[in-house]
């Protein structure tokens, strides 16, 4: 199976694709949500960067326009990389990782200094937390699940690759 799946026809893209696209739509709602007051709650606030946005989307996490603007960023590469499986997996796996790195920057900068420049807050840092595990989860385990349909290994007798039985 071609793992560079070009994404032409949508019933075509692997379930690893499809997972890419779906979580670029979510960050792309979720800049655009960013900016629209009543979603974004105390929207006069918004600031460019920095801690003293009091800017909050749904009230809980803190936003800034830089914030939306990467979230917006993110939700275009996670459409882009749906076109092709290699580019899938790229996007899940190292944006997870880039969201376990905030969540960690967000447990040691102190939040009240120039430091918390994207901004963020603790519920910022424990979503962080959770996107940067199921970004990975979901680029290990579908990219996986595919290899081995590729390399015919997802037929497994006696419950063993490898086992005659």
């Amino acid at each position: 199976m071609d793992h560079n799946t070009t994404g032409t026809h949508p019933n075509r893209r692997t379930a690893l694709q499809k997972a890419a696209m779906l979580v670029g739509a979510v960050f792309l709602l979720v800049g655009v949500a960013g900016f629209i007051p009543g979603v974004t709650s105390n929207f006069g606030d918004l600031t460019f960067a920095g801690h003293h946005s009091e800017a909050k989307l749904l009230g809980i996490f803190q936003v800034s326009i830089l914030h939306n603007v990467v979230h917006l960023l993110f939700g275009v590469v996670g459409i882009a990389a749906a076109r092709s499986w290699k580019a899938s997996r790229g996007y899940l796996v190292g944006g997870g990782v880039v969201y376990l790195v905030l969540w960690v920057y967000g447990l040691v900068i102190d939040k009240d200094s120039s430091a918390n420049f994207v901004p963020v807050n603790p519920a910022d840092d424990w979503l962080h937390l959770l996107l940067g595990l199921g970004m990975i989860a979901l680029g290990l385990v579908l990219g996986r699940q595919h290899l081995e349909r590729a390399s015919g290994h997802d037929a497994i007798v006696g419950g063993r690759p490898g086992s005659t039985r």
